[in-house]
């Protein structure tokens, strides 16, 4: 049965990686996957195990108990990742992004490049590497009228968003699962991620304003932009920003699930949206009299319609299956296997030798496939204690990794949608460059790691 199990979780990630060819949305191979996985689990009467970290072996348990366990672990992250867009959102229906137009002001390529490499890199460290893209390509769209420049201005932003999401617990879901999943804590993280990510930004940016593609200014004067939908759009960015950013502090004040605080933070900002404007509706009531009813005035009711539910969907599908090859030891025993056969090439940590080939993989790895099911795969291999290099490592290589295909991010894929860029001109123009930061952010880390930390 094992087999089977590995042939439906195979032919359920191809049909996730080849999306866009099949022409079907990712997330209905992962719902499936996940449903067929258990089911074969159920009716085989399959032996279901828990790992236990201190003593790092499988203990038998039963089917209803470990996947009562395992929804609630993909819950925090499904809740987390849902406040989260939901505050995004509000701040949206503020049109509180175009406070971000008003630092523009430049009209040299090379500096343009810097500027919104930067903004990136900050941007999506707090509202997460898609999100910072879909803002920042908007503007762009706005400022730079040439498609062939714009297209390249983009390429950078895919690598310096992903570089800025992988140091911060709520810049990537896979750092998000991995600081949910009590592998990583924030403080931690950012000591060990943040230079690396920096480099991985720095360097390709860099050689690309060597470019003739950055050289000059540009050709038009920048599109007039317009007033903000509100007056309150500024104030909403920074309240929205601020009230993300205190997450962590939360989780790190009272120890409670990083969850519970993004609910806090989208209670508070969802008052002020309230307060600010007309409407008089109730987040709680969603049932209005009549054709016009206030529900469809209110900022919270709009932008809960608004957030990505397919992709919450698709998270839910793709860490039940991940969990289930997990339930059957298939990970643990796949880890061991690895760690016996590949070359060493890490350091001591905790007393275990962890590969840094293995990691290095992953990240190459998740510039073809989803990096989320890999991270997730990741989280039930490795056995090591909370904040163990080796989870650094993991968030720094699949955070960055994708941006060496435009399809390997969900920063990629949308930039791509956004300006029809081309799979084969990101490879040959944009690729090199992401491959370029991201070895030298890993160059970066294991140097830190080896050399500075330990010290």
């Amino acid at each position: 049965m094992e087999t089977i199990i590995i042939i439906v979780f195979i032919v359920g990630y191809l049909a996730i990686t080849l999306e866009h060819n099949l022409k079907i949305d990712k997330l209905i191979p992962a719902l499936a996957m996940m449903a067929i996985l258990w089911a074969i689990i159920a009716l085989a009467h399959m032996d279901v195990f828990e790992v236990n970290t201190v003593l790092k072996e499988l203990e038998p348990t039963h089917i209803d108990e470990i996947l009562l366990h395992h929804l609630g672990k993909t819950a925090e992250i499904l809740v987390f990742l849902l406040g989260a867009m939901t505050i995004v959102e509000i701040i949206d229906y503020f049109d509180g992004f175009a406070t971000i137009k008003g630092y523009i002001k430049t009209k040299s390529k090379r500096k343009l490049l810097w500027l919104f490499a930067i903004l990136a890199f900050i941007l999506s460290a707090i509202i997460d590497n898609l999100t910072a893209t879909i803002v920042l390509v908007t503007i762009l769209q706005k400022v730079i009228k040439v498609r062939e420049t714009r297209l390249w201005f983009a390429g950078l932003i895919i690598i310096a968003a992903n570089a800025g999401g992988a140091w911060s617990p709520i810049g990537d879901v896979t750092t998000t699962m991995l600081w949910i999943g009590n592998k990583v804590t924030a403080l931690v993280l950012i000591e060990h991620v943040l230079i690396p990510s920096i480099v991985c930004m720095i360097i390709p940016v860099f050689v690309a304003s060597r470019y003739s593609a950055f050289q000059g200014t540009i050709e038009s004067e920048p599109e007039e932009l317009t007033e903000p939908k509100s007056k309150f759009g500024s104030t909403m960015l920074y309240l929205g920003l601020g009230m993300i950013v205190f997450v962590p502090f939360f989780k790190t004040i009272t120890h409670l699930p990083p969850y519970v605080g993004m609910m806090l933070s989208l209670a508070v900002v969802a008052a002020f949206a309230e307060i600010y404007s007309s409407s008089k509706f109730n987040i709680t009531n969603l049932d209005g009299e009549g054709d016009d009813h206030a529900g469809h005035h209110s900022p919270v009711h709009a932008s809960l319609s608004k957030i990505e539910l397919p992709s919450i969907l698709f998270f839910l599908g793709i860490l039940l299956a991940v969990a289930a090859l997990e339930s059957l030891g298939m990970l643990f025993e796949f880890a061991g296997s690895l760690e016996s056969t590949l070359p060493m090439l890490g350091t001591e940590s905790q007393g275990e030798l962890v590969s840094d080939f293995v990691v290095l993989i992953l990240g190459v790895g998740s510039a073809v496939i989803d990096n989320v099911p890999l991270v997730a795969a990741s989280m039930g291999m490795f056995s090591v204690p909370i904040d163990d290099p080796v989870w650094h490592f993991i968030a720094y290589s699949a955070g960055t990794g994708g941006s060496m295909l435009i399809i390997g991010s969900a920063a990629g894929v949308v930039a791509m949608g956004m300006e029809k860029i081309d799979f084969f001109w990101y490879f040959k123009k944009i690729a090199w460059l992401a491959f370029l930061g991201f070895m030298g952010g890993a160059v970066a880390f294991v140097v830190m790691r080896n050399f500075v930390l330990n010290v």
